[in-house]
């Protein structure tokens, strides 16, 4: 009988320690999935790459971008030339232009999504669906300004031009909030608030950040922005511009009109892309016309004769 007890005592315990590694197994388990999960929750991914671009992660290097690729935050993202295309949770999408970098910041929870771009050169098209909830915010950073939205469409580019840091906000829905970032990398407590229709050009020099507020150029846009707003207005999305309208910058044809002391001399059509022919006839002896002939036309023109 000794033996028998003594066995089913090793039995006991051999059940006893099986039943604990396997609650500490299950228990680790549940700990790294939700870990997983709290870190992966939010969908982050490249929903377009074709060119020459890369993504640098912070103890990896450089990675070649492909279509589908997950993102993770605090990504380095580079685009040269091509399309390099973003989508962040379910309905927000970032779209790069050529020769544009910026690290790309994503935390919070499904509720409380939290995005935050730094741009550091370039430009990009932000297409936020639906409108933020709870805590969730949208926000886009340049060494000049930082702006933040709600839910809406608008264009954002940061360049330097004769020593001079310029950030230009375009909005073609709904209202972008922007502060100035002086130079000490402090904001502003004036929100200047640009409304669908309208831009804002932040610019800072060696002593001064100011902003000017004006109408949007649809005319300076990008190529590439002008075919997005396309592809939404297919959509029927609420732009502050007509499909007309962007089929005419696309594609033309535009109307050039001389002037001559403040009256039409002459006009012609050309197509997007061709040249404006120099008038055989002069409306005076002396003077020329203020425009390069060499130069194809991609908008309207008012070429003056002085």
């Amino acid at each position: 009988m000794e033996p028998d007890l003594v066995k089913k005592k090793k039995i006991k315990v051999l059940i006893i320690l099986g039943a604990a590694l396997a609650i500490i197994i299950l228990t680790g388990l549940l700990i790294l999935f939700f870990r997983q999960k709290d870190k992966t929750y939010r969908l982050l991914k490249v929903y377009e790459m074709a060119g020459d671009g890369e993504v640098e992660r912070e103890g990896i290097g450089k990675l070649d971008p492909y279509t589908n690729m997950n993102l993770e935050s605090g990504d380095r993202i580079k685009l040269d030339e091509g399309v390099f295309n973003i989508k962040a949770d379910d309905d927000k999408y970032i779209f790069l232009n050529e020769k544009t970098e910026l690290v790309l910041e994503a935390t919070g929870d499904e509720k409380n999504s939290k995005i935050r771009i730094n741009l550091l050169s370039g430009g990009i098209t932000n297409d936020i669906r639906n409108k933020l909830t709870g805590d969730s915010s949208y926000e886009v950073n340049t060494p000049n300004s930082t702006m933040s939205v709600v839910g809406t469409i608008f264009f954002v580019c940061n360049y330097q031009e004769n020593g001079i840091e310029y950030t230009k906000v375009s909005v073609f829905d709904g209202t972008v909030s922007t502060k100035l970032k002086y130079q000490d990398g402090t904001l502003s407590t004036e929100e200047v608030k640009v409304s669908s229709g309208k831009e804002v050009l932040i610019y800072q020099d060696e002593n001064t950040t100011d902003y000017i507020m004006r109408d949007v150029a649809y005319d300076e846009l990008p190529e590439n922005v002008l075919r997005i707003l396309g592809r939404l207005a297919d959509e029927d999305r609420p732009l502050s511009i007509t499909k007309e309208e962007i089929v005419k910058l696309l594609e033309g044809p535009f109307t050039v009109i001389f002037t001559y002391e403040g009256r039409e001399f002459g006009r012609q059509t050309v197509k997007k892309g061709e040249y404006v022919a120099k008038p055989t006839l002069a409306p005076a002896s002396g003077g020329e016309w203020d425009y390069d002939f060499t130069k194809p036309v991609d908008r309207d023109l008012i070429i003056e004769w002085k």
